[in-house]
């Protein structure tokens, strides 16, 4: 790397806007381990060696995104190189965070749906579908105890279970009720809705960041009017001009424009993360819409964890299987007909996010030191905590009983899923190295039966 590491007290050199690309892409290819991995790897980079960045603004810009709906890597990524480089390394960052997942899942995906019939193929997936199970129970477990830190908070979490468990009431109306509880919990009795700050300021110090603690803001992070406005505009007119061309050329009721729309919702939803939304991908996906089977879903969650990117990248999976399902271009374009839905599920799911960085930054910069997490967040977390529990029911059934609860129990795939809940849980085994093992413990299974 060109930044000098070595002599720590002098600040680094500014970045070219070659250079930022360059890791930015590098990033895109690298990212395992879903978003704490993620976060992670961009600390170590840009805040401990190349010091980029300083600890504080890391962690403000991290603090801001963690509001947000949508994946907060993603958005952290895009805050950094918009503070960097202004509106063009935003999007650069962004979108190359994104990108090389998406050619990759496209790829495997294709694999996936020629090939899923082959017999070592089928082996891997047995072991690969107990393990993405006990990475979402585990997930609940890391969430609900950072979270839940008092029984009002436990309770919505329960109640948010009950009510998409046994009601089938819809994700985004569970956020809608859990951010109006939190909002006015926080009037009656805001300590049982104050933010558990597990982002929390650090003493460590690397030496001065080329962006520091007491680095001004640069001109083009101030707020204005005029630049908030274009960059709605331009925003709506992006979203607007593709939903409007889909819908003039396909019709309204056709599976390109209806994935357009529905991934637009679930952007503007995903609180929590991935594993939040995929209770709403589920229910549209494959109940309402019906692009493709519960089945089908647990492989591509599957296909999600062992790629790079944001784990929200399995909305290209569930994009591509619903294109190729319903031979939207006919049958003799399978390919062309996955590749462009999957491109429209990712276009519509990460919009979003680049609007609320490019609109939102400003007034965050201008308030740095003064950010604070709602109560309204607080009550959403504390309601993601159930929803990926319900998850986690879902996966265990079809993993567990693939054929039904009268069908028979397939105790071999409980038993690789325990093993790798304690090897997530106990030893602390990286999410590529569990699923890896576990896929290769299926092959082998499948190969000696």
């Amino acid at each position: 790397m060109s930044t000098s590491t070595e002599n720590t007290s002098e600040r680094p050199k500014p970045v070219p806007f070659i250079e930022a690309l360059i890791y930015w892409l590098k990033l895109g290819f690298i990212s395992f381990g879903g978003p704490a991995g993620q976060i992670g790897m961009m600390h170590q980079e840009l805040v401990e060696k190349r010091r980029w960045i300083s600890e504080h603004r890391f962690l403000h810009a991290l603090n801001y995104t963690m509001v947000l709906p949508g994946p907060e890597a993603q958005q952290l990524a895009t805050y950094i190189g918009w503070l960097m480089h202004g509106v063009w390394g935003g999007i650069a960052a962004g979108v190359l965070f994104v990108l090389p997942s998406l050619f990759i899942l496209i790829s495997l995906t294709w694999v996936y749906l020629v090939y899923g019939d082959v017999p070592a193929i089928e082996g891997i997936l047995y072991g690969i579908k107990p393990a993405v199970t006990a990475i979402v129970v585990f997930a609940a477990y890391r969430i609900g105890s950072r979270a839940l830190k008092n029984n009002v908070l436990r309770t919505m979490a329960v109640l948010a279970f009950i009510a998409i468990f046994a009601l089938d009431v819809p994700f985004p109306y569970i956020v809608l009720m859990a951010g109006t509880i939190g909002y006015i919990g926080s009037r009656f009795a805001p300590e049982k809705f104050k933010a558990g700050g597990h982002h929390g300021s650090s003493k460590d110090s690397y030496g001065p960041a080329l962006i520091d603690d007491d680095t001004p803001t640069p001109e083009h992070t101030h707020f204005k009017w005029s630049r908030f406005i274009v960059y709605l505009l331009v925003g709506l007119l992006i979203g607007g001009g593709v939903m409007a061309m889909l819908a003039s050329t396909y019709g309204w009721q056709h599976t390109l424009t209806q994935m357009g729309w529905f991934f637009t919702k679930a952007a503007l939803v995903t609180f929590g993360g991935a594993y939040a939304v995929l209770p709403y991908v589920y229910q549209g996906g494959v109940e309402h819409y019906q692009w493709l089977t519960g089945t089908q879903m647990i492989d591509g969650l599957a296909l999600g964890e062992t790629t790079p990117g944001p784990l929200i990248m399995v909305v290209a999976f569930v994009g591509f299987v619903g294109g190729w399902s319903k031979e939207i271009f006919g049958p003799d374009a399978l390919l062309l007909s996955g590749a462009a839905a999957a491109s429209i599920a990712t276009l519509f799911t990460f919009l979003p996010s680049f609007l609320f960085i490019l609109l939102g930054g400003p007034a965050v910069e201008a308030t740095r030191g003064d950010v604070k997490f709602t109560a309204p967040l607080t009550g959403i977390t504390a309601a993601v905590v159930g929803v990926i529990l319900n998850l986690a029911v879902f996966f265990s059934y079809h993993v567990l009983w693939p054929e039904g609860f009268d069908a028979r129990f397939e105790w071999f795939s409980a038993l690789i899923g325990a093993a790798a809940f304690i090897a997530l849980f106990r030893f602390k085994v990286g999410i590529v190295t569990v699923i890896g093992a576990c896929a290769a413990i299926g092959l082998v299974y499948s190969l000696v039966l």
